[in-house]
């Protein structure tokens, strides 16, 4: 029994060290957990051929990485240069991707081929940017660079979707009828390069990013340069400027046609179930008249006439007012009239409308008579305003603009180094500067599709603070200089003081 005993438990000896030993192996595999994140691009260990390869005469590329990686989206993303007429074929399998050209190469040419964002690494993502291959049919590489910046000239913005093309074809209309010769693309900061050009002489154009690279749309946004550029390997930078030479949107198709037609039929429905003219609404907030602007009446239908002795604006004891308000209802939809008046602060108010007032198209007059109660707003509900213009050139016209929700509210010719105005209403505003060539006071966009004359389109730049918030009953003050379009606008508290009332001029 003894021996029998000595045995088993030599046996659980031998299978427990034998299950130590099996864990302790599996523990030296597994790694440490934590630890740095991978933030490293991938790079190329080798290609075939490899890169900036001479008398080149293939069709496939092999590119190997030191990391396994992937491709995103490579029709976006690769450029190939000069612009192939077809895509070439690119596939990624573990750290390789393969590259197989579907075009004729054209004799003594340098190739560049742009990866843009396309090669990623597969456990963490990292771009390898921009990462380009280059090659050549002929004994050299071209090494001419072309690089410059594309700005909105109507608004002094960035538009990061917009392509500049070269076209070696130097007739006007080739940017509207050809493919590109070359392309790139812009950064976030509106900033573009071209490398490995050959000594050549370009046009120059700024275009939508459309799968065909040709500009067939005249409402879309276009730049062009005024003469052609010779490129070399120490090119000035440039500049272009983008806008829509035509506003109007294209003719309807027969659907949209169609579409509209039943809208119109829908409204004339509508107006069929209730025959009454009625006053839809007013511009009044909470029976508050704005002292700055004029007080509007919306009617639910076109109005054909209107009679201004037959709307009187009157104090609270019916009394009209010695001086009446100037009446226009001739907008373009005829459904609102307007009331232009010199408010005077904290007055209270009516406006009495007899129902012949107004008139439709079908001879339909106001279904009742009707009296509007309002009081005009107080002024310590507005902030004085008064900017100091530093820096900025008399000489070419400048205009600030100032808006609000991307529309312009004010337009004030620059005509001294400040300007002030004692009441304005509160609240944010974007602020630019308009270079008006024409003294128009609006801007006006380029020329160059069916003019005998191209002409650069009037400049907008951001003004310097770029935002701006007026408070009520607040001295508000600010020095203006003009920004620049590639930096990103801040925003200023203004300097001033609070008061009872804004201070006159």
């Amino acid at each position: 029994m003894r021996k029998r005993s000595y045995i088993f438990y030599f046996l659980m000896l031998a299978v427990l060290g034998s299950y130590v030993s099996s864990v302790s192996s599996c523990a030296n595999i597994i790694p440490p957990g934590g630890g740095p994140k991978d933030s490293l691009a991938p790079v190329l260990l080798s290609a075939v051929p490899k890169d900036s390869t001479r008398h080149f005469s293939g069709n496939r590329i092999v590119l190997h990485f030191d990391e396994y990686v992937t491709l995103d989206n490579t029709q976006e993303n690769v450029i190939v240069s000069p612009n192939a007429k077809n895509i070439p074929q690119i596939e990624g399998k573990l750290r390789t991707v393969t590259i197989r050209l579907k075009d004729s190469l054209e004799a003594n040419t340098t190739y560049s081929i742009n990866f843009g964002k396309s090669i990623k690494d597969v456990n963490e993502g990292n771009i390898a940017k921009e990462f380009t291959y280059v090659f050549s049919t002929g004994s050299t590489i071209d090494s001419c660079y072309l690089e410059g910046t594309v700005q909105l000239a109507q608004t002094g913005k960035i538009d990061s979707t917009l392509i500049v093309v070269l076209h070696n074809n130097l007739n006007d209309t080739a940017v509207s009828r050809s493919r590109p010769r070359y392309y790139a693309k812009l950064d976030g900061h509106g900033h573009f390069r071209f490398n490995n050009l050959p000594p050549a002489k370009f046009a120059v154009y700024a275009i939508p990013n459309d799968y065909n690279k040709r500009y067939d749309d005249s409402t879309k946004l276009f730049a062009f340069l005024d003469s052609s550029v010779t490129v070399n390997v120490n090119t000035p930078a440039i500049k272009l400027y983008a806008f829509q030479e035509y506003l109007e949107k294209p003719k309807a198709t027969r659907s949209q046609q169609s579409s509209g037609n039943n809208k119109k039929k829908n409204k004339d429905k509508e107006k069929e179930e209730d025959k009454r003219l009625k006053i839809t609404g007013t511009s009044l907030s909470a029976g508050e008249q704005d002292i700055l602007t004029p007080l509007f009446l919306g009617f639910n239908r076109p109005l054909k006439s209107f009679d201004s002795s037959k709307m009187v604006l009157a104090d609270t004891n019916y009394k009209p007012l010695p001086v009446q308000p100037h009446f226009t209802w001739t907008d373009t939809t005829a459904t609102k009239i307007t009331l232009t008046y010199p408010w005077k602060a904290e007055t209270e108010l009516r406006l009495m409308i007899d129902k012949e007032a107004a008139t439709d198209s079908g001879g339909t007059n106001i279904h009742k008579s009707d009296t509007i109660d309002f009081k005009v707003k107080k002024e310590s509900a507005y902030g004085s305003i008064k900017f100091h213009f530093n820096g900025i050139d008399l000489e070419r016209h400048p205009v600030l603009q100032i808006l609000q929700s991307d529309k312009v509210v004010d337009s004030i010719a620059i005509r001294d180094k400040s300007w002030s105005r004692r009441l304005y209403a509160p609240g944010d505003y974007e602020l630019r500067i308009l270079y008006d060539k024409n003294q128009d006071g609006k801007w006006t966009p380029g020329r160059f599709w069916e003019s005998a004359e191209k002409e650069q389109p009037e400049l907008v730049y951001p003004a310097k603070p770029g935002k701006v918030t007026v408070r009520g009953n607040w001295d508000n003050e600010w020095d203006i200089t003009q920004g620049d379009p590639f930096e990103v606008p801040e925003q200023k508290k203004p300097t001033g003081r609070p008061g009872q009332r804004p201070p006159g001029k």
